[in-house]
């Protein structure tokens, strides 16, 4: 049944706690981006410190993605190095007291290029629409098709491959599950992840993603989505 994935406020409370995990170990991995580092050492860091601030661990195998390597929604980070003019696409989370967190962001490394700020640009507009979307009673396809929408408008709907959400708790994908297909409706009290993306081979991908309570409205993260640029 549905209502077994709302969560208790203990529960909550331990989620908010890894959310504040993954938000710390962000701030350090910005800090320590540079030319030249790869993505498999910004994924180590990612586990280092989320472990020492006082994690279990991490929720998922953390993907880190330079620039044509964003278009693989389940990038595994390589030895490939940043250079400057890259999107990175970051996806990771934290475990506290056995319940999960999931977050990603998207970031420029120097100065990017007209096509890669507008698909920026899209995305953020349909995370944005997703997240307004979300709402007890609400259909989870059309919290889906708030964001999809959006991104099959601006032409980008075949780069679109994935649904634009899940629940998450002890298990880092759990019900209900945001998708065109879904017959599952938002019950206050779920947690759920929105996060939509556009992914073009050879080229680039976009992804943004914020855990939001259905209900409230606001992100886990203190991380807002605007795009940053690192130089």
């Amino acid at each position: 049944m549905q209502n077994d994935r709302v969560k208790s406020a203990q529960e909550l409370a331990l989620m908010r706690r890894a959310a504040a995990v993954t938000d710390d170990v962000y701030d350090r991995l910005l800090a320590s981006v540079r030319e030249g580092v790869t993505e498999r050492e910004l994924a180590d860091l990612i586990l280092r410190e989320t472990l020492r601030l006082g994690a279990e661990g991490v929720s998922f195998d953390t993907i880190v993605a330079f620039g044509e390597s964003g278009a693989e929604p389940h990038h595994a980070p390589t030895d490939k190095r940043l250079e400057r003019g890259m999107l990175v696409t970051v996806d990771m989370g934290a475990v506290v007291g056995g319940y999960c967190s999931d977050f990603t962001r998207t970031f420029a490394f120097g100065d990017i290029d007209e096509e890669q700020r507008r698909v920026y640009d899209i995305v953020h507009e349909a995370q944005e629409a997703g997240m307004a979307r979300v709402a007890p009673g609400v259909a989870c396809r059309a919290a889906d098709a708030a964001a999809r929408d959006i991104i099959a408008a601006a032409g980008y709907g075949e780069q679109y491959i994935h649904g634009t959400g899940h629940g998450v708790g002890r298990e880092i994908h759990e019900p209900p599950t945001l998708n065109p297909k879904s017959e599952e409706t938002l019950l206050a009290g779920q947690v759920v992840t929105v996060e939509p993306g556009i992914y073009i081979p050879g080229r680039m991908g976009v992804r943004i993603e914020d855990m939001v309570l259905v209900g409230e409205g606001r992100p886990f993260s203190r991380h807002n989505t605007e795009l940053l640029t690192l130089r």
